[in-house]
């Protein structure tokens, strides 16, 4: 597989609320693969492909976590909010850009204990050296990216913004692999990162039979990691739960048969904190069945995910596997609570 494409979806600027760059972006991936292609209210993008069968919406975000700025003192300093679930620790010396390309680094204050650490003990330097400089050059408002460049490593990738241009990635696949005769919605949805807001709109207007939705979950292959039965080159993982969703029990046997039909390793995931998008579009009107596939990821959050290709190909295999199934109503028919899931 090759992974130039994710290379540069990744380095994309595209925080929650300023998913313009990606969505034109995928824009050109896609449009040789859709019959219709369109924008709506909020910025989603929503890629069809018409078919006679059941309305499957897939979903992915477009958004990653950012910082937006809301102060300058007189001495040019910057102060910001979070944009999305971002950890403090991550931030000390950290790098960041401007959607005009301008660079400043993170510093703090200094602490008389490290449990002192705060948010507002942190200031963004962009070299300016009073408020009338930084104002030429900034405006309160704008918002940030981390810097994290894109590097392979072997079966290994390490970048900013996995989180969810991965789930973006192995959407696009899908798309120009899949023979599906259904209806479908590929859907890359805006603001996951604070609040699952793009989803919410997306699923209230296209009334979908099924909906599935691709991103990251976290790992417990790392040195005293919470425990989760998460690791990487596992497989593509299948959620039993997060903080925003129990997936159903049709839903995940549905996913797991093809899944072993199919031979593609796949590993059940249980996030006990965090959501997708799927958690909104499950409660949209009167209620979508919804599942998740997981692409298991090291350091969420930070400008230095990392993943393996092995599950990226993985998850490609078994969406596509999932939207050419000539029976998805099954996950919704079937008496499912005679039986384990597993």
């Amino acid at each position: 597989m090759d992974f130039t494409m994710l290379s540069q979806l990744t380095q994309l600027f595209g925080p929650s609320g300023s998913e313009e760059l990606v969505a034109k972006f995928i824009s050109t991936q896609v449009r040789p693969y859709c019959d219709e292609l369109t924008t709506d209210t909020l910025g989603n993008l929503i890629v069809r492909r018409h078919g006679t069968g059941k309305r499957i919406l897939i979903a992915a975000h477009m958004d990653e976590i950012g910082l937006m700025i809301t102060h300058i003192d007189k001495k040019g300093f910057l102060r910001f909010a979070p944009l999305g679930g971002v950890h403090i620790t991550n931030l000390i010396g950290q790098r960041v850009k401007f959607n005009n390309g301008r660079i400043g680094t993170i510093g703090v204050e200094k602490l008389e204990k490290p449990t002192d650490l705060k948010l507002e003990k942190l200031f963004l330097d962009i070299g300016a050296s009073t408020q009338e400089e930084a104002e030429q050059l900034v405006q309160i408002g704008e918002t940030v990216t981390f810097i994290g460049d894109f590097v392979e490593s072997g079966s290994r990738i390490i970048s900013k913004a996995l989180d969810d241009r991965i789930g973006c990635f192995v959407a696009i696949e899908a798309l120009k692999r899949t023979k599906s005769t259904h209806e479908l919605a590929f859907v890359f949805t805006v603001q996951e990162e604070v609040g699952t807001r793009g989803a919410q709109t997306a699923a209230f207007a296209l009334e979908p039979d099924l909906a599935i939705a691709v991103d990251v979950t976290l790992t417990g292959d790392t040195p005293k990691a919470h425990t989760m039965s998460v690791e990487l080159g596992n497989g593509v993982g299948i959620k039993v739960l997060d903080r925003s969703m129990v997936t159903s029990p049709q839903i995940k046997r549905w996913m797991a048969a093809v899944a072993t039909d199919k031979n593609i390793p796949f590993q059940w995931e249980i996030l006990e904190f965090g959501g997708t998008d799927s958690g909104a579009i499950h409660l949209s009107r009167g209620g979508v069945p919804s599942g998740v596939l997981s692409i298991p990821t090291r350091y969420v959050h930070s400008p230095a995910e990392m993943l393996d290709k092995r599950d990226v190909e993985a998850a490609v295999d078994l969406l596509v596997a999932l939207l050419e199934s000539l029976e998805p109503q099954l996950a919704l028919t079937q008496t499912p609570l005679l039986l384990p899931f597993a």
